[in-house]
């Protein structure tokens, strides 16, 4: 199969890799109890539910299974931040996702919805949570229709529910669909959408979700990837998952690709040893750029990751590496531009994105992600001046202060700073606006005063007051 882009699974591409979590994939009918069940469906819960509660955490953590969201956090650690003796806890997963570039959880929602359920069993009975709350983005209509489909068949089926499989473990799983804001997609904002108020962040201290996060009570938010990888994992144990990838990064992850390359798609990877140079011209993967052109630049971690420049495709896809070299891993996207590429209207697209998705609980987001989109909106269609470059990062720098990450610091003589960068909102939307702003205005300056508006100034001489007059 490698190299071949599967009919009923659009963009997807499987090759000869280890499958954790795409396994199902390659059937009609992957998303139906009948098939899971066929499939080894079911068999990690049953295998969970055949250990103490402890030793599947410990299973967890010894997997090293990082967050697939964007953080990276290990999610057997964040299980074990909430404190002791305080009841409810509850589960809240994820499947908001909205960052421009992103689709492979939908994927996971729409192809494999059985796999994701199993995955918030194993990880509600680990860390002892009494609900589980699915909460996926208001436009995935056919990922909400398979995933609510799956739910019945797997109550009816006894997985879900009162004393599971003949367990004492019970478990509820509650559906919900947001009205399609990316600011969901911070977990605080999500919580609160739950709740049935205004997707806006929580400040954090104090509101860390683990300590006081949904009804004001422990709460853990995992991805859906990250649930997605729980049932490989107790079926085959933490030795054979940490075997796949790096020591840092083990196991796999999903990628999704777009932009200018040949196949576009979604990837299954080795975590942590896969290089963007594999990603994007490997035969197995995208082939390469389109028509043969140039790369110019690549978001290495969704549209909110500072860019990338060719001379860093060598990088494996590993959080840490990518995050010391100025950027993120992120959400798992990485968009692909080649020397087509018209690269201030292309951060404008980016900006007007996260400034139109600003909340607005924060006034450097508000405002500043507005007056980023104006100033570089005039740029693009010609009319900007010099004045219009400065500004841009006088006003990025409202929203992150401070020396700023990108690619190339060292090669433009500026100190290298590792991501995460300073700033001055609760949350990352804002940053998100200045992001590409930045990338593109540091990277590409000749590109955007090649558009600046070219103004004739004629000198004034000086004239008398008499002449003046004689004039009028």
């Amino acid at each position: 199969m490698t190299g071949t882009t599967y009919s009923h699974a659009p963009g997807f591409v499987a090759g000869d890799r280890p499958q954790i979590v795409t396994a199902r994939f390659e059937y009609e009918d992957s998303y139906t109890l009948e098939r899971a069940i066929a499939t080894d469906g079911y068999a990690g819960l049953r295998a969970a539910l055949s250990r103490s509660a402890t030793e599947v955490h410990d299973e967890v953590k010894a997997a090293t299974v990082l967050g697939r969201g964007g953080a990276g956090f290990p999610a057997g650690t964040k299980w074990g931040l909430t404190p002791a003796g305080v009841w409810p806890r509850y589960l809240v997963v994820n499947g908001d996702e909205s960052e421009p570039g992103t689709y492979k959880d939908r994927l996971l929602m729409e192809r494999d919805p059985h796999q994701l359920i199993e995955g918030c069993l194993i990880a509600c009975y680990a860390a002892g949570l009494s609900q589980c709350f699915l909460y996926i983005r208001g436009e995935m209509a056919l990922a909400q229709e398979r995933v609510a489909a799956a739910l019945n068949e797997a109550y009816a089926a006894g997985y879900v529910g009162r004393n599971i499989l003949g367990s004492d473990f019970s478990l509820d799983i509650v559906l919900h669909w947001g009205a399609g804001a990316y600011v969901v997609g911070e977990e605080t904002a999500l919580i609160e959408s739950l709740e049935g108020n205004r997707g806006m962040p929580r400040l954090k201290p104090p509101f860390f979700p683990a300590a006081i996060g949904l009804y004001g009570k422990p709460t853990i938010v995992n991805n859906v990837e990250t649930m997605a990888n729980l049932p490989w994992l107790m079926r085959n144990g933490s030795a054979a998952y940490t075997a796949i990838g790096s020591a840092t990064s083990p196991g796999t992850r999903m990628v999704a690709v777009s932009g200018h390359v040949k196949r576009p798609g979604v990837y299954e990877i080795i975590n942590g040893t896969t290089t963007f140079r594999d990603l994007l011209y490997g035969e197995e993967f995208c082939g390469g750029i389109r028509d043969n052109n140039e790369l110019k630049a690549f978001v290495p971690g969704g549209g909110s990751a500072p860019w990338f420049l060719p001379d860093q495709l060598d990088l494996p896809f590993e959080g840490r590496l990518i995050g010391a070299a100025g950027s993120m891993a992120g959400s798992g996207a990485v968009m692909v531009m080649d020397d087509t590429t018209d690269i201030p209207n292309a951060a404008l697209t980016l900006t007007r994105f996260y400034a139109h998705e600003s909340c607005g609980k924060c006034t450097p987001c508000r405002e500043g992600g507005t007056w980023l989109m104006r100033i570089l909106d005039r740029v693009v269609a010609g009319q900007g001046t010099q004045r219009d470059l400065d500004q841009l990062l006088e006003v990025g720098g409202t929203i992150c202060p401070g020396d700023f990450p990108h690619a190339s610091s060292e090669r433009l003589g500026l100190a290298a700073v590792p991501f995460p960068y300073k700033m001055t909102t609760i949350c990352f939307v804002g940053p998100s606006a200045y992001t590409p702003v930045h990338s593109a205005l540091t990277l590409f300056r000749d590109e955007f005063e090649a558009k600046l508006v070219k103004r004739t100034f004629i000198p004034v001489t000086a004239v008398s007051v008499s002449e003046t007059e004689a004039a009028l």
